[in-house]
């Protein structure tokens, strides 16, 4: 019997930060087993669209049951789990090639936004009972996290409807916050802990719960 593949990805360092949190932490699980799958770790660069022609050639390569990227979010203090992903690149800064898009979608022809297909709020509540702080999140940003998940999502609807999909922001590791004073950060054990307790809650769930996870702005 074949195993089947979970891709789980991080991203290369960007904006001169000598590491990025979310690729230490997704590495950490290659080769992890839950559910009679195998988790497939891949790092994505922070590039606008070359990361979406990397991801488009994992999903071909590995056929995954499950797909979850994850991305860096300094600032944030919890796990958040993207709730949406919208059509639109608007970056702040360059991405790793210099390229920075303002106002461009990301796709000419896709919808304004696509859900996450994950069961966000099972997952988050599941990593609050396991201790690791999380949250469900109403904005991916419009930076190369967000121009991923709503590549990620495109793909699988247009092709693979049946592979579910979605998106982890996570902190700063504390090594990082030391060098940017006053900003939030969490253990990066406590962040791969918190990622392998999200992998088995959508593994394992099918129907997401039906509780209070907006937020008033």
């Amino acid at each position: 019997m074949t195993t089947q593949n979970i891709l789980l990805t991080g991203f290369e360092p960007f904006e001169q930060e000598p590491l990025n949190p979310s690729w230490e932490a997704v590495r950490a699980l290659e080769g992890w087993q839950c559910q009679g799958a195998q988790v497939v770790a891949r790092q994505l660069p922070c590039v606008f669209g070359k990361a979406l022609e990397v991801l488009d050639q994992m999903l071909t390569e590995f056929k995954p049951a499950l797909v979850i990227c994850v991305g860096q979010a300094g600032g944030r203090s919890q796990l958040s789990l993207e709730r949406v992903a919208i059509n639109v690149d608007d970056a702040r800064i360059a991405d790793n090639a210099g390229r920075q898009p303002i106002d461009q979608p990301i796709y000419n022809d896709g919808p304004a936004a696509y859900f996450s297909t994950l069961p966000i709020k099972s997952m988050v509540k599941a990593m609050r009972a396991a201790g690791i702080p999380a949250e469900v999140s109403q904005t991916a940003g419009t930076f190369v996290c967000n121009h991923v998940f709503y590549g990620l999502l495109h793909q699988l609807t247009q092709h693979t409807p049946a592979i579910r999909g979605g998106f982890i922001h996570i902190p700063y590791i504390p090594s990082q916050a030391a060098r940017h004073p006053g900003q939030p950060s969490l253990a990066l054990d406590t962040v791969i802990e918190g990622l392998r307790t999200a992998i088995q809650s959508a593994m394992t769930l099918q129907q997401d719960v039906v509780e209070g996870g907006g937020q008033l702005h």
